[in-house]
């Protein structure tokens, strides 16, 4: 009889020593990824959304700090928005490069007008706090600023233009394809004139407060959460904008999902889906820059992450993920607007600087995480290879740290 009490005790004790180990490994919340925002020029005076790929609230307030660097380029270039029906029709049976039309006489030929030129390093710091509401909901608030810069080395090592023209240079894009070096390396050139008439203008090493986000987080329970560890979040989104650009207030939706799948020696796959969309500029305060005459920013992200757990109770995350972002500009434009840049001596990319703003955007993000219960630390990069320098290439870290109650 002893012998038997004593088996069940060893047993007793095995299994719950096993299901503490299973637990403990159990650290990770989802996919915890990084602010994954572009430093994109217009983008970073509005409150664009981050995807939310975890499963649940923390259990604990979390303070999360992100650093990101950008390499924004587009040459100087001005476009003619014709605003007579005919003009318009006329310039739509001729693509866009051959586009040619007087638009001096606004008498004869009324039409927008905007210029544009942007060659920066543009420097996105995020400070935020995500608060548990409940088993089902939580709160975040955000801070975000930024910096101009010219990139030097070695605070913009990775993002710089002397890395990056290096990397053309020698490896895949051949000698100044889009004319960083004709400009001038390591300059600030930051300047947006609407077709209001209004200018958006900075310069080297400005810094400013880009706003306040307040974001919701509900976490449904469904059944469908405990046969296929599959876990759904919707979020809603409030955005303050402080620049004195645009200062306004926007708002937006997001819906997300998550499929975890436990694979063998410790090892586990989390996949993500998420869409959101932002209305922006809900309410301006006054008179702001356009920053795209498309009012709404929809985005779509999936994400794809190995995280192998090791017996000290962290582990290490591999993680990639693709996002595609609306047009900031209204894409019926694309059909008559005129188009003039310094095309002879910039061979490729000298239309960019308006042509992108019609364009779906799309980036793809290489992402490391090492975490313990205590941290999470990330880094990552970001590539567009599709060439549209808003940003051409963006590195970040991101750590985030529970804050005991």
């Amino acid at each position: 009889m002893q012998k038997k009490v004593l088996f069940l005790i060893i047993c007793f004790n095995w299994f719950n020593l096993t299901a503490q180990q299973k637990d403990s490994l159990q650290i990770k919340n989802g996919i915890d990824a990084p602010s994954l925002l572009t430093t994109h020029h217009f983008g970073i005076f509005s409150s664009r959304i981050n995807q939310n790929f975890k499963i649940k609230p923390p259990k604990n307030k979390i303070l999360s700090i992100d650093y990101a660097s950008g390499n924004n380029f587009h040459p100087f270039i001005e476009a003619y928005f014709p605003k007579n029906p005919n003009i318009r029709r006329q310039l739509s049976n001729t693509i866009w490069y051959e586009r040619s039309f007087n638009f001096i006489d606004q008498n004869t030929t009324p039409a927008d007008y905007l210029n544009i030129i942007i060659d920066a390093v543009i420097k996105g710091f995020r400070l935020g706090i995500t608060i548990p509401i409940s088993k089902k909901h939580e709160l975040g608030i955000n801070l975000r600023s930024y910096l101009i810069t010219k990139g030097k080395h070695p605070f913009s090592f990775f993002t710089g233009d002397e890395t990056i023209e290096w990397f053309h240079s020698n490896i895949n894009g051949g000698e100044d394809p889009f004319g960083r070096r004709f400009y001038g390396l390591n300059q600030v050139n930051f300047e947006y004139n609407d077709r209001n008439g209004n200018t958006l203008k900075l310069n080297n090493n400005n810094f400013f407060i880009g706003g306040i986000e307040l974001n919701h987080f509900y976490y449904p329970s469904l059944a469908i959460n405990d046969s296929k560890n599959i876990f759904l979040n919707f979020g809603t989104h409030l955005g303050i904008n402080t620049s004195k650009f645009n200062p306004s207030i926007d708002i937006g939706i997001s819906s997300n999902a998550v499929k975890r799948i436990d694979l063998k020696k410790n090892y586990e796959m989390n996949i993500g889906l998420g869409v959101n969309i932002l209305r922006k500029n809900l309410i301006n305060f006054r008179e702001v820059i356009d920053l795209g005459n498309n009012p709404y920013l929809a985005t779509a992200e999936s994400s794809i992450e190995i995280t192998k757990y090791t017996k000290k109770k962290n582990y290490n995350a591999f993680n990639i993920s693709y996002q595609l972002q609306s047009r900031y500009n209204k894409k019926k434009e694309a059909g008559y607007y005129s188009l003039l840049g310094n095309w002879e001596d910039i061979k490729g990319g000298w239309q960019h600087g308006v042509t992108t703003l019609y364009k779906t955007l799309s980036n793809w993000s290489f992402i490391y995480t090492y975490g313990r219960p205590d941290y999470k630390f990330s880094i990552y990069f970001k590539e567009d290879f599709l060439v549209n320098n808003a940003p051409d290439f963006q590195t970040g870290v991101n750590l985030k740290v529970p804050i005991f109650k």
